[in-house]
């Protein structure tokens, strides 16, 4: 195999692969020195694992969510904290992420739609995309089906939303959480579609779609658009999961 990396005489070295990794985020053509990666390489590694660990502490700013999602005219959003007393807790201790606290309470609002804000993995990817997903999917969805003012969920996961969207009493829920972080991108949020949310729902009753980080990753307009295609799915298919299949590329064809 061709060695990527080229040292020229005077020690300047040539990378072969820029071009290719101007397209791509992922790790890639690496080269090395010796036995060893590049300096710079190294240093990008270490910048890249600093930036997720800092995705995955730094406390999630409701109060800056709130006022980023007030003016798409959904409601003021309520708050619901997970039994995770703290991010210590939350990452040792997953299954209390996915159970509200025993004093939890929202309203029912009898909507198509409900909608759950969670910090997942990575609060600032959250803060950062949440508006631009919410403000999307309203456009897609807003002319067709009623939507529930959102609830923003704290140290939780996916799982929570099952008892939000219970007590609001809608009928699909959509769960927008932020991703695990990788060495690559650390502010990327997924979206889970469950019909007819309820305690105990499995994993494999939600649709996922995932890696939404514009302009690296999926726009918001893209997945607003295989939600839309999922909602519809959903309820002409009575549930969601495994049976249901995303048919945007279909129906934009």
């Amino acid at each position: 195999m061709t060695d990527p990396v080229r040292t020229c005489e005077g020690g300047d070295v040539t990378d072969l692969w820029t071009v290719l990794r101007q397209n791509t985020s992922a790790r890639i053509g690496l080269g090395r020195v010796g036995d060893s990666l590049p300096t710079t390489r190294v240093l990008e590694f270490a910048a890249a694992h600093a930036a997720a660990r800092d995705a995955v502490h730094h406390p999630l700013d409701v109060d800056a969510l709130v006022a980023a999602i007030e003016p798409l005219g959904l409601g003021t959003p309520s708050v619901v904290a997970s039994q995770a007393s703290d991010r210590s807790e939350y990452l040792r201790r997953p299954d209390l992420g996915r159970q509200p606290t025993h004093d939890f309470s929202v309203e029912p609002a009898d909507a198509d739609i409900g909608i759950v804000l969670a910090d997942g993995l990575s609060p600032i990817a959250l803060t950062e995309h949440a508006a631009g997903v919410v403000g999307a999917i309203k456009d897609v969805l807003a002319p067709q089906y009623s939507i529930a003012t959102p609830v923003i969920a704290t140290q939780a996961r996916v799982a929570l939303g099952d008892h939000i969207g219970a007590a609001q009493k809608v009928g699909t829920l959509i769960v927008v959480i932020g991703e695990r972080p990788g060495l690559s991108v650390a502010d990327s949020v997924g979206i889970y579609l469950t019909h007819l949310p309820r305690p105990g729902r499995a994993d494999s009753e939600r649709n996922c779609i995932s890696n939404i980080h514009p302009p690296g990753g999926q726009s918001y307009v893209g997945a607003a658009r295989v939600v839309a295609a999922l909602v519809e799915g959903a309820r002409a298919l009575g549930r969601s999961g495994v049976d249901l299949k995303d048919t945007s590329r279909t129906l934009a064809e």
